[in-house]
């Protein structure tokens, strides 16, 4: 049962404590990123075989493969994927940035300029659920960006072949190619490349402890867009809210694994109790009970507190990856949230909304680190590259102050750079 905390009657580790892993797999994931390394496309099919119990003939996945898996996936589902696409591709077309210049002064030129990454790679995981949503919120930023070529891995089953609602996302989005490799062994490929993969410039998407680690371990090489923790919702709420839904809305993200952490940060103990109730009602009901009940069980919580000022603080303080502000005018207290990933606001407005739909990312800071970081965007694949000109003329007007000023950092070969070219021969 979730625990129901009275905030300044614990304490507050208890309040803001989060689930951690426990598991040590970085000795592991550093042989396998060294075996890629060296071996490529052999390691590959060995951990395939290995780990998925696939003996593949190719990595890649065919054209043939994506049509089969097109005829297996329902219409419906097909027309809510373009539905999707289309509210994600609208949300994210205005965050492309511009190239600008400043040429507002005689003979000098400042500016930026804007370049996507050539090859952005995605990781799909494809262990206890399959994602087509993380297919599209990942893709789809890239390609209106403007990357070249946008590569996907993701586990195969035993049979060898991708979860053909994955495929379907996949063609939606418009992804150059796709290999059939998945875990730590998949980030190695794309952090170095491999015969069959290329070598890219971007990781992006989640995965298990291994894949996490192995991101941390090839970033460097390649950037990364993030070290993704458990899933979180944190639902900020009056006492007017329905605990049915409540309690519906902490169980979409306990649902996702065993670590995921759900909270209600309220100032209503009657609210809590009832909410309390009601998750013990709807927890039998859903297909991932047993996740859903150790996550509840272990990192879930009800805090109370006094006041909706309080509670926001709380939430603040735990900058969570969702949270939800079920309150009567919720406009009146977006701006007071300062730390999340992402916000849901009213009654109405589940979480669920944000990992399939609405058009904002469903990639998003974990683990507390939207005090810091921001959720998957189009920036995530670009470069800003900046440039200056100067004419003679107006190098003339600077060179004694750029020389002065390397002078006071002891750097005279710097100073000599800016003066060289007006000294008499």
């Amino acid at each position: 049962m979730i625990r129901i905390l009275k905030y300044g009657e614990v304490e507050n580790a208890a309040i803001f404590a989060r689930a951690q892993s426990t598991v040590d797999v970085g000795g592991v994931v550093r042989e396998i990123i060294a075996n890629v390394k060296e071996n490529g496309d052999a390691a590959l099919f060995a951990y395939c075989e290995q780990f998925d119990k696939a003996k593949l003939s190719s990595l890649a996945v065919t054209e043939d493969e994506i049509e089969e898996a097109l005829a297996l996936v329902e219409p419906r589902f097909l027309a809510i994927l373009q539905k999707a696409a289309a509210n994600i591709r609208r949300f994210h077309e205005k965050q492309v940035r511009s190239p600008f210049a400043l040429d507002d002064r005689d003979g000098v030129v400042i500016g930026q300029k804007i370049t996507p990454v050539d090859r952005a790679g995605l990781y799909v995981p494809g262990g206890t659920a399959a994602y087509p949503s993380t297919v599209l919120m990942d893709a789809i930023p890239a390609k209106i960006a403007g990357v070249q070529t946008v590569v996907m891995v993701t586990p195969p089953n035993q049979e060898g072949k991708v979860n053909p609602v994955i495929l379907a996302a996949a063609h939606v989005a418009g992804i150059d190619k796709i290999f059939k490799v998945g875990g730590a062994q998949a980030i190695a490929a794309l952090a170095y490349g491999t015969e069959s993969i290329p070598k890219v410039d971007k990781i992006v998407g989640p995965g298990n402890a291994f894949v996490a680690e192995a991101k941390k371990q090839v970033f460097g090489a390649v950037s990364i867009d993030m070290i993704a923790g458990p899933s979180e919702i944190l639902i900020v709420s009056d006492a007017g809210s329905d605990p049915r839904f409540v309690a519906a809305d902490l169980l979409s993200q306990a649902e996702h694994d065993k670590l995921a952490s759900a909270v209600l940060v309220t100032d209503s103990m009657d609210l809590a109790l009832a909410v309390q109730r009601e998750l013990e009602v709807q927890i039998p009901q859903l297909a991932r009970a047993e996740i859903a009940r150790a996550s509840i069980d272990n990192n879930g919580k009800i805090i109370v507190a006094d006041d909706l000022t309080r509670v926001i603080e709380i939430a603040n303080e735990i900058a969570p990856e969702h949270l939800e502000l079920c309150v009567a005018q919720p406009f009146d207290y977006l701006d007071k949230i300062r730390h999340a990933g992402s916000v849901f606001l009213g009654r109405n407005c589940p979480e669920a909304l944000g990992d399939y739909f609405a058009g904002p990312n469903h990639t998003l800071p974990t683990s507390g680190t939207a005090k810091f970081s921001s959720p998957l965007s189009v920036d995530d694949f670009i470069k800003k590259t900046q440039f200056t000109y100067y004419t003679k003329e107006a190098l003339a007007a600077v060179a004694e102050d750029v020389a002065y000023f390397a002078t006071q950092e002891g750097l005279t070969g710097h100073a000599k750079s800016a003066t060289i070219r007006f000294e008499e021969q």
